[in-house]
């Protein structure tokens, strides 16, 4: 598929995964909305992107904030006339016991990385279906397959959103409209500083998964290569990650052992 003059509108675009993603996909030629919360650092996005800066506009959101998404739609499609691709990356992470978890911040969790992906994706859907035409391109996680110790909200929210992006792809065959979920492992971002504690505050640290992990730009380029093929689900992962995914297929109960004996913080 080519990218060319698509429409692409990517939350979570002020840094990490979403905003290699917005550089990158700013040699394709294509149009880009960049959307998260800090308009600052979108600003900044936009300007390090390599086109035409007329082809890249922003759109400040805030993914809990459910009652203002139905205008944040009605404002992106405005801005070029239609949504081809939207890339839900938006979102938050987790570093707690479940146990020490206030039932707030799991609730909190789950309306921005669930209820406000699937809400812009119900939102888009009308007009996608009236072209029969369109792409949902969903960041979940590794921890959508497998469970993880200290990222139990977190591991939910992820394992919900493959559940039902699994079964709108089913629902939207007809419609030419595809869905591609992205699977990520360690990708070295500061996803682990904004990750929540247990009372809500920033974990504020750098995991070593992360330290260590796949660089941004890797990931952005496997991506985009994801889009391209239309692929259904694409694992962007490392050798551990990707045993564990392989385990939770063919060998759960030895992945239940193992995961018993994670160090995670």
């Amino acid at each position: 598929m080519s990218l060319e003059n698509k429409v692409i509108w990517i939350t979570g675009a002020s840094s990490g995964i979403g905003e290699a993603l917005a550089i990158q996909l700013s040699t394709y030629n294509c149009k880009l909305i960049l959307s998260a919360r800090n308009k600052e650092n979108l600003i900044s996005v936009q300007q390090k992107c390599k086109s035409d800066q007329t082809l890249i506009k922003i759109l400040p959101l805030d993914l809990a904030d459910a009652g203002s998404l139905p205008s944040k739609v009605q404002e992106a499609e405005a801005l070029f006339g239609s949504i081809d691709i939207l890339v839900n990356n938006g979102g938050i992470s987790q570093r707690s016991l479940a146990l020490d978890t206030k039932l707030e911040i799991d609730r909190r969790i789950m309306e921005v990385n669930y209820f406000g992906s699937i809400t812009l994706s119900k939102l888009v859907l009308p007009k996608m279906i009236d072209r029969k035409s369109g792409h949902h391109v969903v960041v979940t996680s590794v921890s959508g397959v497998v469970g993880s110790p200290m990222r139990s909200a977190y591991c939910a929210s992820k394992h919900a959103l493959h559940g039902f992006y699994n079964a709108l792809r089913a629902e939207m065959y007809d419609y030419n409209i595809d869905v591609t979920l992205i699977a990520p492992g360690y990708i070295k971002t500061d996803i682990s500083y904004h990750a929540l504690s247990g009372d809500g505050t920033p974990h504020n640290k750098l995991d070593a998964g992360q330290a260590n992990g796949i660089d941004v730009n890797v990931c952005a380029e496997k991506i985009i290569s994801a889009i391209k093929k239309r692929k259904a689900v694409a694992f962007i992962a490392g050798a551990k990650e990707s045993l564990a995914v392989f385990l939770s297929k063919f060998a759960p109960a030895l992945l239940r052992i193992l995961a018993v004996k994670v160090q995670s913080t």
